[in-house]
């Protein structure tokens, strides 16, 4: 078993070269946001879609369209309003009167990376549209199912603090998304940086492609062989678990709180997640500081709170903190 994980770290450092070049190249762009710029690459690697919340001018945008300059693949960044139509968003059939025939004309879906720019702001017919995108990997254009591109990722950002024009996304959908990442302000030392690399009128540089790809797609075969212990995994279930019954991490006192836990999706994403951050690390095994790193953003989406957790200001990043503080670890 020593003899495989050595064989695995190997190959993931050898393979894994890309990530430092990719972060030190979004660095030269970004000031801060490693939280981010790291979850993004866990999604990346994991195969999994990633939803990003914080209040507007923290450069949500900004990190995911620098990310996909660095990738030799098709971005496509669409802006959700309240009056996009499905349409819009996959495409739809054009009848062309000459021939008497419909054709197909794609949507902006059709690409590598996909960035939905506020996607609360578009009604629910448009998120049904992206929820199959999402789940299936494939949409459906008049009675064809057409397959989209592999890889294919939905980067989407949300604005907590806005509600007019907004519609909340339901549960199934932010079911489906493997991480929810939550972004802060910058420290005082960041915003500094941020004002003189920024303010002035010149644009930025641009970045060029350093990756492709078959190296996605090669280091998510190497993703797929790192080592995870049975005790990792039994730590994994015994933290979903106890999001579903508290009391049995001895956290009773938050029952009244939680209405419904964490689903299975969680228990799977956990896993590929923190493989997919033990690759970042250069490591070929999970250990259970990935687990916790990893936990919140996996959780915070799929808990749901009850009226009495709002009324007493607990959150649900509170809740997965206690949790983890309480779980034993192997």
């Amino acid at each position: 078993m020593n003899a495989h994980i050595e064989a695995v770290s190997q190959k993931v450092r050898s393979e894994g070269a890309f990530i430092r070049k990719i972060i030190s190249s979004v660095e030269t762009v970004i000031v801060g946001q490693q939280h981010l710029l790291e979850r993004i690459l866990v999604a990346l690697l994991a195969n999994g879609h990633l939803l990003i919340e914080g209040v507007p001018g923290l450069a949500k945008t900004t990190v995911v369209k620098t990310l996909a300059s660095l990738i030799d693949a098709r971005f496509q960044r669409i802006q959700f309003t309240p009056d996009l139509l499905p349409a819009d968003l996959v495409g739809t059939l054009i009848y062309n009167p000459r021939d008497g025939v419909f054709t197909t004309k794609k949507g902006p879906i059709f690409a590598n990376i996909v960035l939905a720019d506020e996607v609360n702001r578009a009604p629910a017919k448009v998120h049904s549209a992206l929820l199959e995108a999402m789940e299936e990997r494939q949409v459906t254009i008049g009675d064809n199912s057409h397959l989209l591109p592999e890889p294919f990722l939905v980067m989407a950002t949300q604005n907590p603090i806005e509600h007019e024009g907004t519609y909340p996304l339901p549960e199934a959908q932010m079911d489906r998304f493997m991480l929810k990442v939550t972004i802060d302000y910058p420290t005082w030392d960041e915003e500094r940086e941020i004002i003189r690399r920024t303010a002035r009128t010149a644009k930025g540089p641009s970045l060029l492609p350093i990756m492709h790809p078959e190296e996605i797609q090669r280091a998510r075969t190497i993703v797929d062989s790192i080592y995870q212990d049975e005790k990792i995994e039994q730590y994994i279930l015994d933290i979903v678990f106890a999001t579903r019954d508290p009391a049995r991490c001895g956290l009773a006192h938050l029952a009244p709180y939680i209405e419904f836990g964490a689903s299975p999706r969680a228990s799977i994403f956990l896993a590929i997640a923190s493989r997919a951050l033990a690759f970042i690390r250069g490591r070929g095994y999970v250990v259970p500081q990935d687990i916790k790193e990893i936990a919140p953003d996996v959780l915070r989406h799929r808990i749901i709170t009850t009226y009495e957790a709002d009324i007493d200001r607990i959150s649900t990043d509170q809740m997965i903190a206690e949790i983890l503080a309480s779980v034993r670890v192997p």
